[in-house]
């Protein structure tokens, strides 16, 4: 089988380790607009299934006839998340079936025409929406009714590094994304009210709070995203009560970043005066100095829990994931739990393990053992807390970031 790899940065190279070692997969073709790097890294690595073409995704028309003149039975998107929508319009056309790690958004409205066409659509298959939202699945089935959730996700330096410059932090992704996230609005449920917070408030104190990870310690967390538009698919819209999506980072940072909000250096346009805008100016100026040396490891953190009750008794559920770079590799932990993830849902659409046509979700649509299993053969490994709480006192942003 052939599958048309779009994108060869950071995640889209996990995406071909994991391929090329797959029985499944005869062909992967790779189109990025760095052909030279690209054909480099394949050599390098010595890929033996793996090719490469050029493409400028700009391009909507080249793009869509790349797709479906590209002979491939499956497309994994890793590209920038503003040519998702377009990726996956030009897959369904072709009547090829689409993974991506990116939020479904407008792509869940071709669901009808896609189980029409006998395609699968798969997004919000990578770390974050992704393993999140299937370790929230579980979490979720093993309550028999749930009064919260949160989830939490992070990347950040291994704990040696966290000193290692004055933000803590270290760039395993791209820093324009993160600095995007950094603005985004937000929005939770808070006992049992919906409430909307703007991107310019995220990181202030009352917004804001601490959480224990295993090995690692407390940790500052802060809102990242919608969580209302995953309560149906959660099947929690009778039940819910407190529903939040964070971000991890180690302590320190919500604050730092507080104030440079609040000082407007997120915004994204010039105030004239400059040419440019104050966040493109620290995407370009922090960006050289906050790069990974080829020694140096990130860590990827996810925690998922939820608390309500079974069999009559109050509980939570808590699921931790963490993972590290491979220096064998050279893949960030990043690199692998989204790039992995993605193949993996590749893998299983093309064995038939996933073969309901239409635009799946990750919380619903996936065979969770064998996903969590082909994460630990990979060497990614998830555990299980479940305790006994007092459903009436409990709260777990009580803390607040340091």
């Amino acid at each position: 089988m052939k599958v048309l790899l779009l994108g060869m940065g950071m995640q889209g190279k996990a995406v071909a380790h994991n391929l090329e070692k797959s029985s499944l997969v005869n062909e992967i073709l790779i189109l990025d607009n760095d052909f030279a790097s690209v054909k480099k890294y394949i050599n390098e690595k010595g890929f033996k299934k793996t090719t490469a073409k050029i493409l400028n995704a700009e391009n909507e028309s080249d793009l869509q006839k790349s797709i479906s003149q590209s002979g491939a039975d499956l497309v994994i998107m890793m590209l920038p998340v503003n040519f998702g929508l377009c990726v996956a319009r030009a897959a369904l056309d072709a009547g090829i079936h689409f993974v991506s790690s990116g939020y479904a958004g407008d792509i869940a409205l071709m669901d009808q025409e896609a189980k029409e066409k006998g395609v699968i659509m798969l997004p919000e298959m990578g770390l974050d929406p992704g393993i999140d939202l299937i370790l929230g699945g579980v979490a979720v089935g093993m309550l028999d009714q749930v009064q919260g959730l949160y989830s939490y996700g992070g990347g950040v330096p291994e704990p040696s590094l966290k000193d290692a410059n004055p933000l803590g932090y270290k760039i395993s992704w791209s820093f324009e994304g993160v600095l995007k996230a950094y603005a985004r609005d937000a929005v939770l449920i808070k006992d049992g009210v919906t409430v909307n917070i703007p991107g310019s408030d995220i990181f202030k104190p009352e917004n804001t709070h601490m959480v224990d990870i295993p090995t690692l310690g407390p940790m500052d967390a802060y809102l990242n995203g919608n969580a209302a538009t995953f309560v149906s698919a959660f099947g929690l819209d009778k039940t819910i009560r407190h529903m939040g999506r964070f971000a991890l980072r180690w302590p320190g940072h919500c604050r730092f970043w507080n104030t440079m909000s609040g000082l407007g250096l997120l915004a994204d346009k010039s105030d004239g005066v400059v040419p440019i805008s104050p966040r493109d100016f620290l995407v370009k100026t922090l960006s050289p100095q906050l790069q990974y040396g080829s020694d140096e490891k990130d860590i990827v953190i996810i925690r998922v829990e939820a608390w309500g009750k079974k069999d009559g008794v109050s509980k939570r559920v808590i699921w931790d994931l963490i993972d590290s770079r491979d220096l064998k590799t050279g893949l960030f932990a990043m690199n692998r739990t989204v790039g992995y993830t993605a193949a993996i849902a590749a893998k299983m659409i093309l064995s038939g393990k996933i073969n309901k046509p239409g635009v799946l979700s990750p919380i619903n649509d996936l065979p969770v053992e064998d996903f969590l299993k082909e994460l630990e053969q990979v060497g990614i490994r998830s555990q299980c807390l479940v305790e006994d709480i007092d459903i009436n006192q409990y709260d777990p942003t009580i803390k607040p970031a340091a």
